[in-house]
């Protein structure tokens, strides 16, 4: 059996990954005004979404549409697979789960779609181990369990420098009940079945930003762990949070590196400039 690795640009990978890997990455949309781009084109890139953002554009997103699945099902079946996994973002935030799933359906070949229950670089990390169970000689059904299992296991952790772009779009479950009206507060949030739940609220954004790092390293423990910091429009602080926390995580790392990226334009749409993210991942 030849299994077609699938998933969609929130997943984060990193170019020289995904070539590496061999994944097909589906793009989501960014709407800008009345404009809509694929992400990770010249017009949709985080700076250019940032931008939009603090001109106070109109910016918006879009799932991939089922006939995009069924096409890319399709030349992957013509080239030569003959089964398919499909690792995708949570379905509690976007539809481009529900995209896939339909495609499948009609499919030539076999198509296993998974619901991560997770966004961004979580999202990846888990398509990085169905990836390593094929390479492993693997079933398509392992794979889609280990990527589940990656999933599950990781903890997604994120400040941003305000709720009111999570607030136009209607991401945040349960935010009145810990933030009120308080949209000034600095938020630290986090992933729970899918969906953006608020873990705790600090009043500045440097005891934010450390109380991120506190709780990183206490989701790591002492297991062997990825982790990857994320962020939009704010490259410095990302920089130094990497570097800070791959030196008290050095030996739970065990010789990675803390992987350093910036947030893609879909999921910058949501969270605004200023976001910075921590993704702590246990290996297998």
């Amino acid at each position: 059996m030849t299994t077609a690795l699938v998933t969609d640009s929130t997943a984060s990978l990193p170019p020289d990954t995904v070539k590496e890997l061999g994944v097909e990455v589906v793009p989501l949309q960014v709407v800008v005004d009345d404009s809509s781009y694929d992400e990770g084109t010249a017009e949709a890139t985080p700076d250019r979404i940032a931008a939009a953002l603090r001109e106070k554009r109109a910016v918006s997103t879009s799932r991939p549409a089922p006939l995009v699945f069924s096409e890319l099902y399709q030349r992957l079946a013509d080239e030569g697979a003959t089964e398919i996994l499909s690792v995708h973002l949570s379905s509690r935030v976007s539809g481009t789960f529900e995209s896939a799933h339909l495609a499948a359906r009609t499919a030539p070949v076999p198509v296993t779609c998974v619901d991560t229950r997770q966004v961004g670089v979580a999202t990846g990390y888990a398509v990085e181990s169905a990836a390593a169970v094929l390479a492993a000689g693997g079933s398509r059904l392992d794979a889609a369990e280990a990527a589940r299992t990656r999933a599950v296991s990781a903890s997604s952790l994120f400040y941003v420098d305000t709720l009111e772009y999570l607030r136009r779009g209607g991401r945040v479950s349960g935010i009145g009940a810990l933030f009120g009206g308080a949209l000034a507060v600095k938020p630290l949030l986090t992933i729970v079945d899918g969906v953006i739940k608020p873990l705790e609220k600090v009043r500045t954004s440097t005891k934010a930003i450390a109380r991120l790092e506190e709780l990183a390293v206490e989701r790591a423990g002492d297991q062997q762990v990825d982790l990857a910091v994320a962020h939009l429009a704010s490259g410095e602080r990302a920089e130094e949070l990497c570097a800070r926390i791959g030196e008290q995580l050095a030996d739970q790392l065990g010789g990675r590196e803390v992987r350093c990226t910036e947030l893609g334009a879909v999921l910058g749409a949501h969270v605004g400039p200023g976001m910075l993210a921590i993704c702590v991942a246990p290996r297998a």
